[in-house]
């Protein structure tokens, strides 16, 4: 056996045995990390060797080969100052008396050796030639001692056993336990050779690459490394840093061709790539602010002017915090480039998310890493995409999520959009918290109503109205037919559309509350000038006479074709029982045309138009307010021979709401009075059996619908006056606004009836009536 001797003690130890008779004790110390061992860290029992070769090494070390001789046990250490000398004997093998045991321990250690050595890699068939020719059970033990990778206790256990047969016992015990964890490594290679699949091997091999560019300088750091750099300098909280080096130790004791390698890797990028400290700095300036909106947008003064205030609350405070905006209104007013300004005022970046159909939780709140192909929610994705973690947020279309069985979004909203909880938002595939405190959250829908209570609470509703057909020249003038002429290529001096052509294709092309149609028909007449532009230039005669391309209205109809709305006044014959209505809508407002019919019948009321319940009860309130008053309306009418039909046209539209009574009402007197109602007035309001006429909403709306359509009358509930401040004054200038608090106002004004005379009429039929009894007189029922 080949041994390294570099302490000085054990070099002058080897000097004196060559000068002597070449033999030498070697023994075994107790603690291997000792240095300079003292004698009682020395065992007592080693080997009497000798000393075969000698050959001296760089380093002022010795390399000596060794032969084994005998045992030997120590008595005693001679202190000496050069080397340790000690006194002792040689010890013998003990043989035991059962030779036929001995034998039978023997033929089983020598069949379990070559049976291990079958199973290690290596030079085994030279080892198992050896223990084949080894005869003698005392050298065989030694063999299999000296081979087996047994730590120094056991070794000198096997060393201090004389009995032969005790020693081989041992070993076959030690050497069994050896066997059984040879052949469970060997099945388990067996079986990850078989599951190797090509996949693995080239990911394998390309580990291999990967590692000889690094050995060879041609790839600086490893991708772990650099994983680790990215969760340094991304600043993370405690908590979020904590989780990640955990991961990151976890990935970096998987191989790459493990399945949760890439699952570890992409969370990890996730952690590492979040804006967790990155913002950007808020610009608050009113004044600059004023400016981008009015150059963005035209009106919307209510809106601007929430907007400012919220920056000067802000500017006050020094922070940003504070109610979560809800921009309502119809499509194409304006709500999305809205929050666009907003952001370009305050310097933020605008990250924009629309809402509309999601029906599944994890869309706001994430997947758990758990599931195969997990990733974050929509606001985690987007405030990464932002890279600050203060940008500004829009929430489009919030009224149109839906609910399923993955859950329900607009619950999962609840979290994000309230300021008290927000800065601890936990996103299910990131698991930890991220603050969304510093993000300005602001949302859109067309309606409330379909939005959550406990969600819209959190918002503070700020409604964006329809455009009138004046503010309508004005956006297309100012924003629309710019913007038009830069996408088709055309310059300004190139084409000029007129103010009536704008004004026509706003009234009989359009019926929107906001402008897209509108754009889309300006987009419409730069197609075409662009269309002819080029042919003039394809013709050489005419290109000495091309000019400026002036689009009037006769132009502009050869272009869009046929007319698609028509104002409703015109078409209307004037005739009993006709009245026009108001109705809200959520595209703005609209108008509703009443029609009212009698027959001879049984007194009967048929009512048409898909109309709601709320609805067909304001039907059966007018008719039972017109037949208490019928001794004004009608004397000589008899209810109980007449049948009534009251028809809402427009019957595939589903029509509801108790906005509609007084018009109602009006159809079913002017029916019976014979009496028409001017097409050019207008109606809205609800009525109740003692004639009271109680406000509605949607005044702006209505009364905008009124003023497009070209009534010159507008009949509303006196409570709604207040209302009216949001309708532009040169609407207000004109309309003729009738406000009313009875039914006999709305009656003398659309009919002409003396309203003496109605209530004198109501009055002798309450009195006429009789009580519950049969006898006496019955309260008056207005």
């Amino acid at each position: 056996m080949p041994l390294v001797v570099g302490r000085p003690k054990s070099i002058g130890a080897l000097k004196e045995a060559q000068e002597k008779n070449s033999l030498i004790v070697v023994a075994a110390q107790r603690v291997m990390s000792q240095g300079d061992p003292a004698v009682d860290d020395i065992f007592r029992v080693g080997v009497l060797c000798k000393i075969e070769n000698v050959v001296a090494t760089e380093n002022n070390a010795f390399q000596v080969v060794i032969t084994g001789m005998l045992r030997y046990r120590i008595a005693e250490f001679i202190p000496d100052a050069g080397f340790l000398s000690v006194r002792g004997e040689t010890v013998a093998d003990v043989p035991s008396g059962d030779s036929v045991r001995t034998q039978a321990l023997y033929n089983s250690l020598s069949l379990l050796a070559r049976e291990i050595l079958a199973l290690v890699p290596g030079p085994g068939e030279a080892l198992a030639k050896l223990v084949e020719k080894v005869e003698d059970p005392s050298q065989l033990t030694n063999l299999c001692s000296a081979y087996l990778n047994l730590s120094t206790p056991v070794k000198q256990e096997l060393l201090e056993e004389l009995m032969i047969d005790s020693r081989m016992e041992k070993l076959l015990s030690i050497m069994h336990k050896e066997r059984e964890v040879l052949l469970v490594q060997k099945n388990i290679q067996e079986k990850m050779s078989e599951r190797l699949s090509k996949a693995h091997r080239e990911a394998l091999l390309r580990e291999q690459l990967r590692t000889i560019k690094e050995e060879l300088g041609e790839e600086g750091g490893t991708a772990n490394e650099d994983l680790r750099k990215k969760i340094e300098d991304a600043r993370m909280p405690e908590e979020a840093r904590k989780i990640a080096e955990e991961e990151l130790q976890r990935l970096e004791n998987l191989p790459p061709a493990a399945a949760e390698y890439h699952v570890i890797r992409t969370y990890l990028d996730w952690l590492a790539q979040m804006p967790w400290k990155k913002s950007t700095q808020d610009i608050i300036d009113l004044k600059g602010a004023r400016e981008i909106l009015d150059e963005d947008h035209y009106g919307l003064e209510q809106v601007k002017k929430r907007i400012l205030q919220y920056l000067a609350v802000a500017k006050l405070k020094n922070d940003l915090s504070g109610p979560i905006l809800c921009l309502v209104g119809p499509p194409g007013v304006g709500k999305t480039s809205l929050g666009q300004s907003i952001a370009r005022a305050l310097g933020r970046k605008f990250i924009r998310c629309s809402l509309g159909g999601i029906r599944d939780e994890s869309e706001i709140r994430g997947h758990r890493r758990t599931y195969i192909g997990a990733m974050p929610g929509r606001i985690v994705q987007n405030i990464k995409r932002a890279g600050v973690n203060n940008p500004f947020f829009m929430l489009d279309e919030i009224d149109k999520l839906g609910a399923s069985f993955q859950g329900d979004p607009a619950a999962a909203l609840l979290e994000v959009l309230d300021p008290e909880q927000n800065d601890t938002f936990v996103d299910h595939y990131l698991d930890v918290a991220f603050d969304l405190s510093n993000v300005f959250f602001i949302a859109t829908a067309n309606v409330v109503d379909t939005i959550p209570s406990p969600l819209r609470d959190r918002m503070e509703i700020i409604e964006l109205t329809g455009y009138t057909t004046a503010e309508k020249l004005h956006i297309a003038r100012r924003y629309l037919i710019p913007k038009q002429l830069v996408e088709h290529g055309l310059k300004p001096e190139q084409v000029r559309i007129t103010d009536s052509t704008l004004e026509l294709i706003t009234t009989h092309y359009t019926r929107e509350a906001g402008v897209r149609e509108l754009n889309r028909r300006v987009a419409a007449l730069c197609r075409a000038t662009a269309e002819e532009i080029v042919e003039r230039e394809l013709d050489a005669a005419a290109r000495v006479e091309q000019g400026r391309i002036v689009i009037g209205p006769v132009k502009a109809r050869d272009i869009l074709g046929n007319e698609k709305y028509h104002p409703e006044i015109s078409d209307r014959v004037v005739r009993p029982g006709v009245v026009t209505g108001l109705a809200w809508t959520p595209t703005g407002g609209d108008l509703l045309f009443i029609e009212a019919s009698s027959m001879p019948g049984t007194g009967k009321l048929t009512l048409t138009g898909q109309l709601g319940d709320v609805m067909k009860e304001s039907a059966q309130i007018a008719m039972s307010t017109a037949r208490s008053a019928a001794a004004a309306l009608n004397p000589s009418l008899d209810f109980e021979r007449q049948d009534f039909h009251i028809h809402v046209p427009s019957g595939a539209i589903p029509k509801d709401g108790p906005s509609a009574g007084v018009a109602l009402l009006t159809a079913i007197a002017s029916l019976l009075t014979e009496r028409t109602v001017d097409t050019k007035l207008a109606m809205t309001g609800e009525i109740t059996l003692r004639g009271a006429v109680l406000p509605v909403g949607g005044i702006k709306e209505k009364v905008l619908a009124a003023h497009r359509a070209g009534n010159k009358t507008v009949i509303l509930p006196k409570r709604n006056e207040a209302d009216l401040k949001d309708v532009p004054e040169d609407v207000r200038r004109d309309l003729s606004i009738v406000l009313v608090e009875t039914v006999e106002e709305v009656l003398s004004k659309a009919l002409g009836l003396p309203m003496d005379k109605f209530r004198a009429a109501a009055l002798i039929l309450s009195k006429n009536k009789p009580d519950a009894g049969g006898t006496g007189a019955g309260s008056a029922v207005n």
